[in-house]
């Protein structure tokens, strides 16, 4: 975090929409950086984890949206967003003129486009920022942020940024640009989380030892920061969600719908994909997304790590 990030002075207002795993380690950066931040979150139960870390809690998002400079939206896609900002109790029409909304769902890069159209309407700055980086670094403060948007939007944003991340990555000043950075992440995560898991499975298949398997690996080319990270979920038979399944469904979704609109071939992205869905199908979708291994030990018949944490949808 920046010097600005540790002190930016307590008249700085910040609302936070969405205190899942990760909004609720924003909000908290935030609020540990000395800006004052108000927290919303469609389950009650979350709102006061915050209010018991001292944060500041509101009943609905306009609520939390009014008089805040920037208000942070941590939902999972682009229809939650426009839920945020113009349904009922919506933060669009909440937040003071000049405030910042600051988009961090994966999307579509056309919806972000047209979101961030009709926020600029208002006399409100719209910042594309999809983010990267997982519970454990949004707690923190420590993400990784793919932002694109007006220079007013950035300027007025750049407290909370400096708060939330570790890098924050200016991509352009078109919104869109952001959310396209962060699809070709999703890419190449989805693809390599549906390897990894394909790979360890394969090595339970003949009969390796899969510690050793993930030592070897981890020390050699094929390795990759999913295999790194969602092996052990496998090696300990703990499939409690940190990101799910249907994260993935969705994501690789849109990025097979941007790629068709293209007329541009992603295969690989098709295949992964696929086994997604075979997965959600199959009862996993709420599950973590190293759940593919357990997808592929069912078509296989191979055997996998089990532990009494292990969700009970096979």
């Amino acid at each position: 975090m920046s010097p600005l990030a540790e002190n930016p002075g307590p008249d700085i207002i910040a609302a936070v929409i969405g205190l899942g795993s990760m909004g609720l380690g924003m909000a908290r950066s935030m609020k540990r950086a000395g800006l004052d931040v108000v927290g919303y979150d469609i389950t009650p139960a979350a709102v006061d984890r915050f209010v018991a870390d001292g944060g500041r809690g509101a009943a609905t998002p306009a609520a939390a949206a009014k008089g805040a400079d920037i208000v942070v939206s941590v939902v999972v896609n682009g229809a939650q967003t426009e839920a945020v900002l113009f349904g009922p109790e919506g933060v669009a029409h909440a937040m003071k003129p000049g405030a910042v909304f600051v988009s961090s769902a994966t999307m579509d890069p056309a919806v972000a486009r047209d979101l961030a159209q009709r926020v600029e309407a208002l006399g409100l700055h719209y910042l594309d920022a999809p983010i990267s980086g997982g519970a454990a670094k949004a707690a923190r403060g420590e993400l990784t942020v793919m932002a694109s948007g007006s220079r007013q939007a950035f300027d007025t944003a750049r407290p909370g940024l400096d708060a939330m991340a570790a890098k924050v990555y200016e991509l352009g000043d078109e919104a869109g640009k952001g959310a396209a950075f962060k699809m070709i992440n999703q890419l190449l995560a989805g693809v390599h989380i549906a390897a990894a898991c394909e790979a360890i499975t394969f090595a339970a298949k003949q009969g390796l030892d899969l510690n050793k398997v993930y030592e070897v690996i981890t020390a050699s080319a094929g390795n990759s920061w999913m295999f790194e990270n969602r092996v052990p979920h496998v090696l300990a038979g703990d499939y409690t969600p940190l990101s799910s399944i249907e994260i993935f469904v969705k994501d690789l979704g849109i990025v097979q719908d941007m790629a068709r609109s293209e007329r541009y071939p992603v295969p690989l992205t098709a295949a992964a994909l696929q086994m997604y869905l075979a997965a959600s199908g199959a009862g996993m979708g709420r599950d973590d997304d190293s759940s593919l291994a357990r997808l592929y030990a069912r078509l296989s018949g191979a055997e996998l790590p089990s532990s009494t944490k292990e969700p009970q949808s096979l």
